[in-house]
């Protein structure tokens, strides 16, 4: 099992240069970057809690990845997610594919369908369609990062043939991973996904959805996938329980108000993987 990092990068605290630099350099297989593109008002809930105002403080994901990209040389790179349906898909797969052309193939597209409606109305998108809108997008993005004159004609999304370059260096795309717990999104992980990444705090919970995904992973066919598990508070036990569960990587939240409790978070990681035996990509 692989082991990164996953943070909300904001325009407080550790920069995302010393953030990546310091991820790589502790040797650590990836950094994923979280997105929202704004918080609406009226989720003053979001404010007062637990991470209050980091949401609405985020940097855009791909301008910080592409920082991080020109920092690194081995870390993967991934966004942890992007919520596709706020995108318009020609834009989004252009940016995927700098990035991936950029960090020389070290790119995992994390995506999601979102879970914060007053934001995903802000874009013009109905919730209640995002699981279906989200579908079309990916397809449409894997036939732009695939075909020289690419087109798609869905019912949400709809272009005629049209030029893109660069083409992603991974091929035929970055690894393309679906959050999310709902049947919806575990339909989606199943059907267009290489891999599933749900968000992970109980191990109980977590082998019921993905027995749940198996499951419709094997109505499509298809090869196997891999599993990146997000958690936010990571002990020996859940971790020992992901590492049973052939849990292909486990991205960890890190803080970053400061260098010193990043470098605290980093070492206790570390040593929570060398307990369990395991070489989190060193």
């Amino acid at each position: 099992m692989k082991v990164g990092v996953a943070a909300w990068a904001t325009d407080r605290g550790v920069g995302v240069a010393d953030l990546a630099r310091g991820v790589e350099e502790a040797g650590f297989e990836s950094l994923f970057l979280t997105g929202h593109t704004h918080v609406p008002v009226s989720r003053r809930d979001l404010m007062d809690g637990t991470r209050p105002g980091e949401d609405a403080r985020l940097l855009d994901q791909f301008t910080a990845l592409g920082v991080a990209a020109a920092c690194t040389t081995r870390l993967k790179l991934g966004t942890g997610i992007c919520v596709v349906p706020q995108y318009d898909p020609i834009v989004l797969a252009k940016q995927v594919a700098t990035i991936d052309h950029l960090s020389g193939g070290r790119f995992v597209f994390g995506v999601g369908a979102g879970w914060l409606v007053e934001e995903l109305r802000n874009h013009g998108v109905d919730p209640s369609r995002r699981w279906d809108l989200m579908g079309e997008q990916i397809l449409a993005m894997k036939a732009i990062w695939r075909d020289e004159e690419a087109e798609f004609h869905g019912e949400l999304v709809d272009f005629d043939p049209i030029w893109s370059w660069p083409k992603p260096v991974q091929k035929p795309h970055p690894p393309v991973l679906v959050g999310g717990s709902s049947t919806p999104s575990l339909r989606l992980a199943a059907t267009h996904g290489d891999g599933w990444a749900p968000v992970v705090a109980d191990a109980a919970e977590f082998a019921r959805e993905r027995a749940r995904w198996q499951t419709l992973c094997d109505e499509v066919g298809g090869s196997a996938r891999e599993v990146t598990a997000f958690v936010e508070d990571l002990d020996d036990a859940l971790f020992a329980a992901l590492a049973e569960f052939d849990v292909a990587r486990t991205v960890v939240l890190a803080p970053r108000d400061n260098p010193a409790t990043l470098r605290t978070f980093l070492d206790g990681t570390l040593a929570l993987a060398d307990r369990g035996g395991l070489p989190i990509g060193r």
